[in-house]
């Protein structure tokens, strides 16, 4: 079976600034980079799950989100010469399914690549995306906390490097009277630092 891991879009792979859909509001963190290409290299499926209810909020449409989907697809190839694996999203408000913190989307994914979710990542910048992991049975879990809206340069990532035991801090969250563990991350850069995947 297959391995993958999961990405929040908004926070985690570009600055979220509300609703984007334009293309010149799409602004890529450096360290996402860094991080595709470490999974990529471990043969892990590159997996995008995303709430997109700006679609039915009326703010843009499906074509506005594919339209952006495939110019991120496009700087992704340029820079690391491969495209994410699939882009998942709900642009739904209501639906109980695939809107995290549901698992829909995750478990749509595990049959379209036959992924063995317990050896799977994820990691967002809300807890509706733990709480998706927790309810698709993934157990490495990442919770995205950046201190600002900046890309990271040379410099601040040596200093994440040397310092990156300060930047994680493992934390519980309990549903219906179980405890799950999530990591509390600063930058992605983080995650395999600290957690090396297979």
């Amino acid at each position: 079976m297959s391995k993958a891991v999961f990405f929040d879009r908004d926070g985690v792979i570009n600055i979220d600034s509300n609703y984007v859909y334009k293309i010149q509001d799409f602004l890529f963190y450096e360290d996402f980079f860094e991080i595709a290409l470490y999974f990529k290299q471990k043969d892990y499926k590159l997996i995008v799950v995303t709430n997109q209810s700006g679609i039915q909020r009326g703010y843009y449409n499906i074509m506005d989100f594919l339209k952006l989907s495939k110019y991120m697809q496009n700087e992704i190839f340029k820079r690391l010469g491969f495209y994410l694996d699939r882009i998942y999203f709900c642009p739904s408000i209501d639906d109980t399914v695939k809107r995290k913190p549901a698992p829909g989307m995750i478990l749509q994914a595990q049959q379209d690549f036959l992924l063995n979710l317990t050896t799977c990542y994820l990691v967002g910048d809300k807890m509706s995306d733990i709480e998706a992991g927790i309810n698709a049975g993934i157990p490495h879990l990442f919770l995205l906390k950046r201190k600002t809206h900046q890309n990271y340069t040379k410099q601040e990532y040596t200093e994440s490097t040397d310092n990156h035991n300060s930047n994680i801090q493992k934390f519980y969250i309990s549903i219906q009277n179980k405890n799950y563990l999530y990591y509390c991350i600063a930058t992605l850069r983080d995650m395999c630092y600290n957690i090396k995947p297979s």
